[in-house]
């Protein structure tokens, strides 16, 4: 019996068909094995949730023991606000060996380029021949925060507590992370920081200031202090006031002639010593008018002269006022 040449088309025709569904299978597994399910994947998923601020679901795919400390910027708006500063992001299957692989994460903070190395291990295998893939455990890095004289300060953009001017903050990688202090009083510049690798500590010292407003209200404070005392000094006829200048001489000078004035004030210079803040030594110049009388001869001459001080004064600083005390030799 022979088979008609239309049933051997349609035969090959079938199997034609199979071996290419076979083949499109196999490749579809493979291309799935190798995205989807490859080792790069849990690594994608950590670092969408560190974009989300989910620092739940990445604490889970991280696998990573949490260090003592704040655990202030390990979610929500600050670890979004980390993230927010990590762009060209790209992943590269470093290298993968049976049930072991290495992922390295590439991307920029600023333009500057880094990178994160994440251990990789297969733990399983879903439907049979899709390989399980998870971010071998780890620690958490930490950030080692400093603050000069204060017990507060932002990092990314929370208020956090600083006891004693020092606080240790758990946060994930990548990120970057910028601390700062803002106060009526006194401020700290923003100083960024960029954490790539787990098990790491990075310190972040932020160097407290008196703000331009302070020094100004201090300025006023002691401009007003030495005027009122060359007024006074003017008013009592005294070569020799309780103020920070003076003058000795042995010249006999007329009476009702002493006029004292400021020439120049000090600048004021805010500085942190042993816990709390401290004014730097005060120098300023004072003139000095009035009329000598010659002891020999009774001939009356213009006096003048420039007096250059200097003096300290203790700063006391709240919330509700500010307090300047001049200490005098």
């Amino acid at each position: 019996m022979q088979t008609s040449p239309a049933l051997l088309r349609t035969a090959a025709a079938w199997l034609l068909a199979l071996v290419l569904a076979i083949v499109a299978s196999v490749v579809a597994v493979t291309l799935v094995k190798n995205t989807v399910a490859g080792p790069a994947e849990p690594v994608r998923a950590y670092i969408d949730a560190l974009r989300d601020g989910d620092g739940g679901s990445a604490l889970g795919l991280l696998h990573a023991k949490v260090p003592s400390g704040s655990a202030a910027v390990l979610s929500g708006g600050p670890l979004k606000d980390s993230m927010s500063r990590v762009k060209d992001i790209a992943y590269e299957t470093a290298s993968a060996d049976g049930d072991r692989a290495a992922v390295t994460v590439h991307y920029t903070v600023e333009g500057q380029a880094h990178e994160t190395r994440f251990s990789i291990e297969r733990t399983g295998t879903d439907w049979l021949f899709f390989p399980r893939w998870s971010i071998a455990p780890g620690t958490l890095p930490t950030i080692d925060a400093t603050v000069v004289n204060s017990t507060r300060a932002t990092l990314n953009g929370a208020t956090v507590n600083m006891p004693g001017g020092h606080n240790t903050f758990p946060v994930f990688f990548p990120g970057s992370y910028v601390g700062s202090l803002s106060g009526q009083q006194f401020e700290a510049d923003p100083r960024s920081v960029v954490v790539t690798s787990p098990g790491t500590s990075t310190p972040l010292n932020l160097a407290t200031k008196a703000t331009p407003q302070l020094v100004s209200a201090i300025g006023a404070k002691i401009h007003g202090y030495l005027d009122d005392c060359a007024k006074t000094a003017t008013q009592q006829q005294r070569l020799q006031p309780a103020c920070p200048f003076s003058l000795a001489t042995n010249t006999s000078i007329k009476d009702g002639t002493i006029a004292w004035s400021v020439s120049a004030y000090p600048q004021v210079s805010v500085e942190p010593y042993q816990g709390r803040w401290t004014l730097a030594p005060l120098k300023g110049r004072a003139h000095l008018n009035a009329t000598a009388i010659d002891l020999f001869t009774g001939a009356a001459s213009p006096l003048s002269a420039d007096v250059d001080f200097d003096f300290g004064a203790r700063l006391d600083v709240s919330d509700s006022a500010i307090t300047v005390t001049p200490q005098l030799k």
